[in-house]
């Protein structure tokens, strides 16, 4: 079954704290998903945002619209649109804007 998620319907969350926005685009909730969960992040100068590592689960980050740096290993790297990243099983990483950003996250953790 296809469902569509109007993306500019879904409630956007200012997470406080110096961790920009979020908004939940898919879930069991909104579409029935059980195994994958994703969420659009907006960051402004300054805010970041933290991809803890999750033992079981795979995540997906990819830049969708602005600047920003990746922490990764102890390195940092400059992204932008485009720039995508994979986190496998226990990985983590941040991102932080370097100005406005807009980012999409997907969590996978099969059962």
């Amino acid at each position: 079954m296809i469902t569509f998620i109007d993306t500019n319907e879904c409630k956007r969350e200012n997470l406080g704290g110096g961790r920009g926005d979020a908004a939940e685009v898919v879930s069991g909730a909104l579409c029935g998903a059980e195994e994958i969960k994703a969420h659009l992040r907006w960051l402004g100068e300054g805010d970041a945002f933290e991809a803890a590592p999750i033992p079981d689960a795979h995540q997906l980050i990819y830049v969708m619209e602005g600047e920003g740096v990746v922490s990764l290993e102890g390195k940092d790297y400059d992204v932008g649109p485009g720039a995508g990243l994979y986190l496998g099983p226990g990985e983590g990483a941040s991102l932080q804007g370097t100005g406005a950003l807009k980012a999409f996250h997907l969590i996978g953790q099969p059962k």
